[in-house]
């Protein structure tokens, strides 16, 4: 199995009580998530991380294929971190760290995903022709939609 990593960083300037609050309520990675991918939080679903969690999305990933997507929060440390794992999903494998803390300049956010695809072979190859760029892709979309979210909010 082949592990990948991608790892992400962010200043937001705002309070660690703020960016807090908007990021560990599920409802929220809708807004974090390019469009094209239909990203559906179950409306049921409560507003704030806990360890144990288990949350469902429906999601586009790729070609428009609708897809189920199963993860379950596993660890919560308050304005510090929390961690979803993916139960069952497009991916053989999914550990998503979410990490916070004060700077100078307000709140760094940093996210440290690893990820192993299925398929063996043809797993990999589809990483290095279509997913490792989506991945980018999506994450460049929830770096601006960061941007845009907190500067309304300062």
């Amino acid at each position: 199995m082949k592990l990948y990593t991608l790892e992400r960083s962010q200043v937001i300037c705002a309070s660690l009580n703020d960016v807090w609050q908007f990021f560990s309520d599920p409802h929220n990675l809708a807004k974090l998530t390019p469009p094209d991918l239909n990203l559906v939080v179950p409306e049921d679903t409560l507003h704030h991380v806990h360890p144990g969690m288990i949350i469902t999305y429906r999601v586009r990933p790729v070609a428009g294929i609708s897809a189920t997507w199963v993860t379950e929060i596993t660890h919560v440390i308050d304005q510090q971190l929390f961690v979803d794992e993916q139960r069952f999903g497009p991916y053989r494998f999914w550990h998503h760290q979410h990490h916070f803390r004060e700077v100078d300049e307000g709140v760094e956010v940093r996210d440290i995903v690893h990820y192993s695809l299925p398929l063996g072979p043809l797993g990999s190859f589809a990483h290095s022709v279509l997913i490792k760029t989506r991945l980018k892709e999506i994450f460049d979309y929830r770096a601006d939609a960061i941007k845009t979210t907190f500067r309304s909010k300062v």
